[in-house]
């Protein structure tokens, strides 16, 4: 019988390894749930970059008072119905400096496709509050409406003239003591002075001389000379006067456009588009939903813009079948397309237009551009 007798003492101690196993996985758990616990209310140093509000520019916002009022609106010239829709697209940020999301909210995101988890220096450099950022991308939301009105009255055959002006001035600055901010810069050199590209030109081509100035401060014209100080940049040394300038327009018509609580500068090719359909004869986009984004200059020329992927989700997800992209953003639209939407890369307001009738007409839509890598 001795040959049995260690049945049992076997059997007891698989009866005493299951609790000690349940009681391992139990603190297990437990010990989980805490680190859980404890990384949520740990500050994580990311935000996430989400899709934001998709506004159609043909259509109509909310104005302070809380009435409901055109978004584009024009007084001094005629103006023409339109239909379908221009749409702006925006991105939001979940989180700032103060209150960054939790891991958790960051590990959803991070397996979203439609958002994107960035350091929180990328969207909040050090040394800015989350006030300064809106205030900022309010001031550049200003600066976008005035270039993108530049851009569509000029591609209209409108006259529009550009002051230049002294928008900022270090105190170690050439021209420290001699301008001022605010002041008007008419003409250097003897050249009357239309952009700031011009004025760094005749800078230039003084190789360091003294350069002349007119410039218009509180309504009166004043002489001054300021002499630059050579600085080095990407494309070898070149002259300054230390400034930074500002641009403003004196247009030929009223354009108020009326957007609230959105900031930033990339909405200004829709705005562009949405003022030349205002203004001109027929459905600039054929009465479809169209939607885009990208900065725009007084020349037309569109630049690049961030959160270029949530937008396309955003678009898509708004209806618009067809989305106008900066080209130079092309290498972060490849493979992130979501499905139902075409992507037409544009480096110049006269390529959306051209865009615009290929999909009004329905002529040369296969013939339109697409984004390639590289």
């Amino acid at each position: 019988m001795s040959l049995f007798t260690p049945a049992p003492e076997s059997g007891a101690r698989r009866g005493s390894t299951r609790p000690r196993r349940f009681v391992a996985g139990v603190w297990a758990l437990v010990v989980a749930l805490v680190a859980l616990l404890i990384l949520s209310f740990l500050p994580t140093g990311f935000v996430i970059q989400r899709q934001g509000p998709v506004v159609n520019t043909l259509g109509s916002a909310e104005n302070a008072d809380g009435e409901d009022v055109p978004l584009i609106s024009v007084s001094g010239a005629e103006t023409y119905p339109t239909s379908g829709a221009l749409d702006l697209t925006t991105v939001q940020v979940l989180g700032n400096r103060e209150q960054t999301p939790s891991w958790f909210e960051l590990a959803l995101a991070w397996f979203d496709p439609a958002e994107a988890v960035l350091p929180v220096e990328s969207i909040f450099p050090a040394g800015t509050t989350t006030e300064q950022r809106n205030e900022e991308n309010a001031a550049l939301m200003v600066d976008s409406q005035k270039e993108a009105t530049a851009a569509a009255l000029t591609e209209l055959g409108y006259t529009v003239r550009e002051h230049v002006g002294v928008g900022a001035l270090p105190k170690d600055s050439p021209a420290a003591g001699i301008l001022e901010v605010g002041d008007e810069i008419v003409s250097a050199g003897g050249t009357p002075i239309a952009n700031t590209e011009q004025l760094r030109s005749v800078i230039n081509e003084g190789g360091g001389d003294p350069v002349d100035l007119v410039v218009r401060r509180g309504g009166q014209e004043r002489k001054a000379t300021v002499t630059p100080a050579r600085a080095e940049s990407k494309d070898g040394p070149v002259w300054i006067i230390g400034i930074t300038t500002e641009r403003d327009f004196e247009f030929p018509i009223d354009v108020t456009i009326q957007l609230d609580r959105i900031g930033g500068p990339s909405a200004g090719q829709m705005f562009a588009l949405g003022i030349i359909d205002t203004l001109t004869p027929g459905e600039l986009n054929g009465g479809k939903q169209i939607a885009g984004t990208g900065t725009i200059d007084s020349a037309g020329t569109i630049g690049p813009i961030g959160g270029i992927r949530q937008k396309l989700y955003g678009a898509r997800d708004a209806g618009a079948t067809y989305f106008l992209a900066p080209e130079k953003n092309c290498d972060e639209v490849v493979g992130h397309i979501p499905g139902g939407l075409r992507v037409i890369p544009v480096a110049k307001l006269d390529d959306s237009l051209a865009a615009l009738e290929a999909i009004r007409t329905g002529s040369g839509i296969d013939d339109l551009p697409v984004c390639t890598a590289g």
